[in-house]
Parts: structure tokens; C-alpha cells; sequence
């Protein structure tokens, strides 16, 4: 599992598209344009990782709860007055095996209950941190009519100059491929 699987760790696309982006961010936009966007990029990052923090919290809460509650069942179930045998209607009587040392909660299984639990809570609360998280910035950079409209077209152009590059790498390995497809 990649560190990009969390949304709370995910990072830029890659260094050359984060040099273009930073060229584009000096010269096409202005400084409280820059700061809006950095105060989007703070506000999504923070409800990313408060969301995974309270999503891991819950999904421990919800494994220590289930591992209680498979306990107590199997509290009862022990105590409970067990059938021995099974007898057919033709007087034939057969033994029940005792399913209670099948039954009895385990440490792998209360391992795998707070893992499992955990890391779903965790990954489902960065994904919700980060769909709150960027619906509240869009909002923010969305205040300043013109800053936006600023920002869009820096986007665009940003946008623009990442396609020519992809199409001027695609071009080269094509060259440099032997059937020259």
C-alpha cells in the first residue's frame, strides 16, 4: 500500500508538474491570490487529518465495542445449558460436539477487529475530510469574485502548458521506439 492510498499523506503530482505549477502561481496570479490558495490548500489538509483522526477514533470505538459484545455472547453462550445429543425419530442418538473452544473470542481475532476497523475508519474519514475539506475551500477561493476568475485562467494555462509537455514526452518515445508505431 502507497502512502497516496491516504488521503491525509497524498502530495503533489510530481516534481515537474509542481515546478510548472509554481511558474504559473508567480506570474499569472497575484500575491492575494496566492495567499487564497494557500489558505484553500491549509484548509483542506486540516480536514483531511481531522477527519482521519476522528475516523480512526470511531472505528476503534466501534472494534472495542464488538469485540465486547462478541465476549458477552460468548459469556452466555458458555452458561447457557448445552443439548448433548441429537435423537432421531427412529431412536437413533448422536453426540453434539462442544463448539465452545470454537467459539471462544481469540487475540488474532480482536487483532484483526481493531485493524480492520481501524484502518476503515481511518481511510473513511480522510476521504470525508477531504470532500468537506475541498468543498470548503472552493468556497473560500470562490468569495473573491475576481481572484477566482484569476485563478481559473492561471488553471487553464497551467492546464495547457502540463498537456503540451505530456504530448511533447509522448512524441519523443515514439521516436525513440523501435517500430516507430
Amino acid at each position: 500500500m502507497s502512502s497516496e492510498s491516504l488521503a491525509m499523506t497524498r502530495r503533489t503530482m510530481g516534481p515537474e508538474l509542481a515546478k510548472l505549477a509554481e511558474e504559473h502561481m508567480k506570474h499569472d496570479l497575484q500575491q492575494s491570490d496566492r495567499d487564497a490558495l494557500q489558505k484553500a490548500a491549509r484548509t483542506v489538509s486540516t480536514h483531511a487529518s481531522v477527519g482521519s483522526l476522528l475516523g480512526l477514533a470511531l472505528g476503534t470505538f466501534l472494534a472495542f465495542r464488538l469485540r465486547s459484545n462478541r465476549t458477552a455472547l460468548f459469556k452466555a453462550f458458555q452458561h447457557a445449558e448445552q443439548p448433548t445429543a441429537v435423537r432421531f425419530a427412529s431412536g437413533k442418538e448422536t453426540p453434539l460436539p462442544d463448539l465452545r473452544s470454537a467459539m471462544k473470542p481469540s487475540a488474532l481475532g480482536d487483532v484483526a477487529t481493531y485493524c480492520l476497523l481501524g484502518g476503515g475508519g481511518l481511510f473513511f474519514g480522510g476521504e470525508t475530510g477531504l470532500l468537506t475539506g475541498t468543498f470548503r475551500a472552493r468556497q473560500q477561493i470562490g468569495a473573491d469574485r475576481d481572484g477566482r476568475d484569476r485563478i481559473q485562467r492561471a488553471f487553464r494555462r497551467f492546464q495547457a502548458d502540463a498537456l503540451r509537455r505530456q504530448a511533447k514526452l509522448l512524441e519523443e518515445e515514439d521516436k525513440g521506439s523501435i517500430l516507430g508505431l
